[in-house]
């Protein structure tokens, strides 16, 4: 059994193809890959994120309803969300002082956190915290979390 914690840069290459969209998509159909967390705040994120391709013209508004569709229905289905609790915006504020990070993304590293103090207090496996974004992969290093970067595997 293994464990994800999935930020929105990685998340969205699920649903729309960019560099490290196959091996992720690989990744999350393995029979490995049996938990998914990710932050209740990533949707916002993953849906302003196909809302910017649709400006940007790289997305249809059909393709828009197609992938939201999707990415609703994995919410519902595949993840484990993560809610934004007391203790995870506690941990968000102080990683916010010890590390260069933007607020969202200093929320996905404190839920990842948060994930992480879970599994192994039920002795389940380390998670991998995947993120498309080198300062954060490099922050949740720091803080003791295994990391992958989707865009090495393209």
């Amino acid at each position: 059994m293994s464990a994800y914690y999935l930020d929105a840069s990685a998340l969205v290459k699920r649903y729309v193809n960019e560099p490290g969209s196959v091996w992720l998509r690989t990744l999350l159909v393995s029979p490995q890959a049996d938990l998914l967390f990710a932050s209740r705040m990533t949707i916002v994120e993953v849906i302003s994120a196909f809302a910017r391709r649709v400006r940007e013209g790289s997305l249809t508004t059909a393709e828009l309803a197609a992938v939201e569709n999707a990415f609703r229905g994995d919410c519902l289905h595949d993840y484990q969300i993560m809610p934004p609790t007391v203790e995870v915006i506690d941990l968000t504020c102080s990683l916010l002082k010890r590390h260069h990070l933007r607020a969202y993304d200093a929320t996905h590293l404190a839920s990842a956190l948060s994930a992480q103090k879970f599994l192994t207090s039920d002795g389940l496996p380390l998670l991998v915290f995947l993120s498309a974004d080198g300062r954060l992969t490099g922050a949740a290093r720091a803080e003791g979390l295994a990391v992958d970067n989707p865009n090495e595997h393209v």
